[in-house]
């Protein structure tokens, strides 16, 4: 406790012992009143800030939960705008496993399918990685071998095995290829 506060309270001690003794006097009836009003205004203050508090902590927690449901519905949207253009492709796939038709109808049905799912990637901005016929890129191509030939210049990639795909310049995923070992170039 600092000297003021110890000061105060004795001030208020000899208020209330003189206000009880019935001796109080004009002086002290003033200072006596003035605390009180100090004290009340204190208190006021106090519930005021309480108050504050309260509303600011409300706030914060309903802009938390509405910050966590713009990111929810912002992942739905995205999640909804991705899987809607495959929506056609699957429909087509379930009809070609109902068709009765030969071989080549079916092959044919199938190639359009393709066709479809490739223009449902290229509207998400989802391109092919360029592979047969390019030179061997470790980072957009996987070898899962190579291929003796003294026909085509080494490592260039001439079997995909499985297509790789970029989402703009980002690789999603890289394509599985066979590549040309061309001894009569290693040896120049």
């Amino acid at each position: 406790m600092s000297t003021e506060q110890i000061e105060q309270n004795d001030q208020t001690e000899n208020a209330h012992a003189d206000i009880e003794a019935g001796t109080e006097s004009q002086g002290s009836s003033t200072d006596v009143e003035q605390l009180r009003n100090e004290r009340d205004q204190l208190a006021l203050q106090l519930t005021q800030a309480q108050d504050r508090l309260a509303r600011l902590q409300a706030e914060f927690d309903n802009t938390r939960k509405r910050e966590a449901k713009e990111r929810q519905d912002v992942r739905d949207y995205a999640i909804q705008s991705a899987v809607e253009p495959f929506l056609g492709v699957l429909d087509n796939f379930s009809l070609a496993l109902k068709a009765d038709g030969d071989v080549d109808q079916l092959r044919t049905g199938v190639q359009l399918i393709v066709k479809q799912m490739d223009d449902a990637l290229r509207g998400l901005n989802v391109q092919p990685v360029e592979s047969v016929g390019s030179q061997f890129d470790p980072r957009i191509h996987e070898a899962l071998g190579s291929i003796e030939t003294l026909e085509h210049p080494d490592h260039q990639v001439l079997e995909e095995i499985r297509r790789g795909y970029k989402l703009r310049d980002k690789l999603l995923r890289p394509a599985l290829v066979r590549i040309a070992s061309n001894s009569a170039q290693k040896s120049e």
